[in-house]
């Protein structure tokens, strides 16, 4: 069985990333995406709250599951019989962080990474976009889903 995961902060998940998880769902028996905690990152979801919300988005593909990690991505991986990462690129920066990661986690590991252009649709998507739109009552619901939206909505109303 191929297994792939898909890590990422997803502080919320867009459609750029739903994009990214779908295809790689074609591609892989099996994908897990992972919701990684970023200590360089302030986050305006508990990972609990990300896992939950993403669990609900992508409950329509039967091959996808949602987990957890703290710690090295390709520990996770080793420990849960991963053979590859999925990344999405929206652009040339993108491909400059993730191709050194991508070494490192070869070279460490053995475990390869793929990567997969971002639809031109949602190449200007981010998480950071999304909520300082949204902070500012800015329409993000071409961006995310609508149970995403709907979160945003209540968490930057509770602030």
């Amino acid at each position: 069985m191929k297994r792939a995961v898909c890590p990422g902060s997803f502080d919320p998940i867009t459609y750029g990333h739903m994009d990214i998880i779908e295809r790689a769902a074609q591609q892989f028996d099996h994908v897990v995406v992972a919701v990684l905690e970023n200590r360089t990152k302030s986050s305006l979801f508990t990972v609990a709250e990300r896992i939950s919300m993403i669990s609900v988005v992508v409950a329509k593909f039967p091959n996808v599951s949602v987990d957890s990690w703290s710690g090295l991505l390709v520990d996770y991986c080793k420990s849960n019989s991963i053979q590859a990462i999925v990344k999405g690129l929206r652009a040339v920066t993108d491909f400059d962080y993730e191709l050194q990661m991508a070494q490192v986690n070869l070279q460490g590991s053995g475990v390869e990474t793929m990567f997969m252009a971002t639809a031109p649709a949602h190449s200007f998507l981010s998480s950071s976009l999304v909520k300082e739109l949204a902070h500012y009552n800015g329409d993000v619901s071409t961006m995310v889903p609508p149970s995403i939206n709907e979160a945003l909505k209540l968490r930057i109303a509770g602030k």
